[in-house]
C-alpha cells in the first residue's frame, strides 16, 4: 500500500509587524496539529522557531525556494496586498494557490482576516476552498528589437517618469496599429484585478475579477482624448518612448520590480503566460467584496423581498396592500 506523502503549506510572514508573526505561529501550530508541515523562506525560520512551541517550519533557502514550493499544496501569505503580491512572484509559475490573510489596510487580494485563524486552518486542512484564477500581464522591454528585460504583473504595469518636473512624451499602439501620442506622467496596463488599486486611483473603471481583459489608464495626459480602455484580453500594446527629459522613465511590475526606460526603447505589454491562482472560503459575491472594502454607503437596501414585491406588482399577482 504507498504510503501518502507529508502534506506541506508554505507561509509567507511579514516579520516586520508583530500581529503578522504571532498569527503565524498560530496557524503554524494548529497545522502541524494536524500533521501539516509549513515551509517558509529560510530567513524566516530562525525567527518563527524561536516563538514556536510544539512544532517547527522548514526553511528553503533562496536558491532552492522555488523547487520548494511546487511541492506545496497552498502558500498562506500573512500581510497586506503588498505582501499578497510578493508571494505571487513565489507562484506564479507553478499552480500553487496563494490563500491572502489581511493585515493591512484595504486587502482586496486577502481571502480571510487575521482574526479567522480557526476557520483558516480548518478550511486548509480539510482542503474546503475552491480555487480562483486571475489573469495576469507580461511584459517585454527591446532596445533595437533586443529583448533587454521581462517581467510579469499581477496588478499593474505602469510607465512613470523619472524627474517629478518633466513629463514622457509617449506613442501607444494597440495590435500593431497606432491608438495616440500622449505628452504625460505616464500609463498604466492593468489587469481586472489591478483595477482596484493603482488604475483606480488614476480614475479608471472597476472590473470584475472574473474578467480577462487588459485596461489602459492614461496618467494626466494632455490630449482631448485620454480616457480609461478597457481592451480585448488577446491585445497586445506597444509603447514607445519618444521624448523624456533628463533621458528616461521608468517601468514598474506591480510596484515592485523595475527597469529604466529611455528614449527609443518599447515596451510590449499582453496576457500572461501564467494565470494567479486564488484560494477562496466562500462564495461570496464580488460585489460584497467591493462594497465592504470601500465601505460603501448601502443604506436603504430592501433587498430580494422589494424586488419579489415589485415583480408581483408587474403581474399582477399580488397588490400592494399591507
Amino acid at each position: 500500500m504507498p504510503v501518502d506523502r507529508e502534506r506541506r503549506v508554505a507561509v509567507l510572514t511579514h516579520l516586520g509587524r508583530r500581529e503578522a508573526v504571532e498569527t503565524a505561529v498560530g496557524i503554524i501550530e494548529r497545522l502541524a496539529a494536524a500533521g501539516i508541515a509549513a515551509v517558509v523562506p529560510e530567513a524566516d525560520a530562525s525567527i518563527l522557531n524561536e516563538r514556536l512551541t510544539a512544532s517547527s517550519v522548514v526553511g528553503a533557502s533562496a536558491e532552492g525556494y522555488a523547487d520548494d514550493i511546487r511541492d506545496v499544496e497552498l502558500m498562506l501569505v500573512l500581510g497586506g496586498d503588498g505582501s499578497i503580491l510578493r508571494g505571487a512572484e513565489r507562484v506564479i509559475t507553478s499552480d500553487t494557490p496563494l490563500l491572502g490573510v489581511n493585515l493591512g489596510h484595504v486587502g482586496f487580494l486577502a481571502e480571510a482576516e487575521a482574526a479567522e485563524i480557526d476557520s483558516i486552518v480548518d478550511h486548509v486542512v480539510h482542503r474546503t476552498y475552491t480555487v480562483e484564477e486571475r489573469f495576469t500581464i507580461d511584459v517585454t522591454l527591446r532596445d533595437r528589437n533586443e529583448i533587454i528585460w521581462s517581467s510579469f504583473a499581477v496588478n499593474e504595469v505602469s510607465i512613470e517618469k523619472a524627474a517629478r518636473e518633466r513629463m514622457l512624451e509617449i506613442a501607444v499602439e494597440v495590435d500593431d496599429r497606432p491608438l495616440s501620442r500622449w505628452a504625460c506622467d505616464g500609463m498604466l496596463v492593468a489587469t481586472p484585478t489591478g483595477s482596484t488599486a493603482y488604475a483606480f486611483s488614476a480614475g479608471g473603471p472597476v472590473l470584475w475579477p472574473e474578467l480577462d481583459a487588459l485596461l489602459l489608464v492614461p496618467l494626466s495626459a494632455h490630449a482631448l482624448f485620454a480616457r480609461p480602455l478597457v481592451l480585448g484580453p488577446t491585445s497586445v500594446i506597444t509603447v514607445e518612448l519618444i521624448h523624456a527629459s533628463p533621458s528616461h522613465g521608468v517601468v514598474w511590475c506591480d510596484g515592485s520590480r523595475s527597469v529604466d526606460l529611455r528614449e527609443g526603447m518599447e515596451i510590449e505589454i499582453g496576457r500572461g503566460e501564467h494565470r494567479l491562482r486564488l484560494a477562496r472560503l466562500s462564495e461570496s459575491p464580488f460585489t460584497n467584496r467591493l462594497v465592504n472594502k470601500f465601505q460603501l454607503p448601502v443604506e436603504g437596501w430592501r433587498g430580494s423581498a422589494e424586488r419579489e414585491r415589485r415583480r408581483r406588482l408587474a403581474d399582477g399577482s399580488g397588490s400592494d396592500g399591507p
